[in-house]
């Protein structure tokens, strides 16, 4: 079974910023892949050449990620997150999809089902949070620690060190966090960590896989298992071996589990 190929794909969202995906896989369902505050969409490459053999995938660039255009950072909020989500799939004919969102990703899915819930027929949560603790202060000292550090190298290379990384994967992190602005980075930040879905989690009512990274500090079990017991049926797994960002720490690991979820979820195994 041969990998697909991965291409690019540019949108212009409903407010005129540039956004786009990174795609793979011409037929079945609609599976659409979020990436967390420090990441770019190409954070889920193991995931579309391997996915987009039975899926049609994407990776969404969420707006002021570094990858395409700095918008203004006024612009940056959960509620446009979604609206990217949505510009996107509508720009791919997506009429209804899977979700699977990691740290910041699953934020997006829980504002996304508060917003367009007909369009979702499953999601997958990684390494995420329905309300993180102290959040406002927590979102606060990393916007401290940036400017402190002057600059988002600086700050990618001392925050990469709390990421429980392979060591494979920390050149990695740290060019995908360095390549954001540093205004566009803060209002992101502020974005990920402030919200409150725990009264979101009792309303969802399709099949819902929680996954933590074994070894995930930033986000850690409790909060996947807070998820977890919010939403009626949801199922709960750890992957091994892996840190927050679960889905390119362990990637084998993480795309079996995500595989058996879709299999029983959608039928596609």
């Amino acid at each position: 079974m041969s990998a697909r190929a991965i291409e690019t794909v540019y949108v212009r969202a409903r407010d005129d910023v540039r956004i786009g995906a990174r795609r793979s896989g011409e037929t079945g369902r609609a599976l659409v892949f979020v990436h967390g505050v420090g990441s770019t969409a190409s954070i889920w490459d193991a995931q579309l050449s391997t996915f987009g053999i039975d899926f049609r995938c994407a990776a969404v660039e969420l707006r002021g990620n570094g990858a395409f255009e700095d918008p203004d950072p006024s612009l940056i909020t959960r509620a446009t997150f979604a609206a990217d989500v949505l510009d996107v799939c509508d720009a791919l004919r997506f009429e209804r999809l899977t979700l699977v969102g990691c740290s910041l990703g699953g934020v997006v899915g829980f504002e996304l089902w508060g917003r367009a819930r007909n369009r979702i027929d499953a999601m997958a949560i990684v390494g995420s949070f329905a309300r993180y603790p102290s959040g406002e202060r927590y979102a606060s000292d990393v916007c401290t620690a940036v400017i402190e550090a002057g600059d988002m190298r600086t700050f990618a290379t001392n925050r990469a060190s709390k990421l429980n990384l392979p060591p494979t994967r920390l050149a990695e992190t740290i060019e995908q966090m360095a390549c954001k602005s540093v205004p566009c980075y803060l209002a992101s930040t502020r974005a990920t960590w402030t919200g409150d879905y725990r009264p979101v989690l009792p309303t969802i009512d399709v099949p819902v896989l929680v996954l933590c990274g074994e070894r995930d500090a930033i986000a850690p079990l409790a909060l996947s298992e807070e998820i977890a017991s919010g939403v009626a049926g949801a199922t709960l797994a750890v992957v091994e071996d892996a840190g927050h960002v679960a889905n390119a720490d362990a990637p084998a690991r993480f795309n079996g589990l995500l595989r058996d979820f879709l299999a029983a979820s959608v039928g596609v195994a």
